[in-house]
């Protein structure tokens, strides 16, 4: 048997796949790097506004002008899910962290 990562010959276990555990790292990581240039940058987006939205709403619902969490970098195109809920509010969430667009240029922050 020979390990995966780097081709020498396995000893031990018939089962085994690497040959120590830097060559399984070093696998394992290239196997679940983010395969593109967009999905990196997608995720990076999220991740941005994840951590502006925590970072605003320590309480768990806040109010916060449009403009200055555009200004914190908040970019609105992405979100990962949208919830409609029974009385017709709509709330676009970056994870557990969502918002809802209020009449008055003014965003409505809550944790779900």
């Amino acid at each position: 048997m020979e390990c995966l990562e780097c081709g020498e010959k396995i000893i031990g276990r018939s089962d085994k796949k690497f040959c120590n555990d830097a060559c399984r790292n070093a696998y394992n990581n290239k196997q679940n790097k983010d395969s593109s240039n967009l999905m990196r940058n997608v995720n990076n987006k999220l991740r941005r506004n994840y951590r502006i939205l925590s970072e605003i709403n320590i309480e768990g619902k806040t109010k916060i002008a449009k403009t200055k969490l555009t200004g914190l970098g908040f970019d609105f195109n992405y979100f990962t899910q949208i919830k409609v809920y029974k009385n017709g509010s709509e709330y676009k969430f970056v994870y557990d962290q969502g918002y809802k667009l209020l009449d008055d240029d003014y965003i409505l922050i809550v944790k779900n």
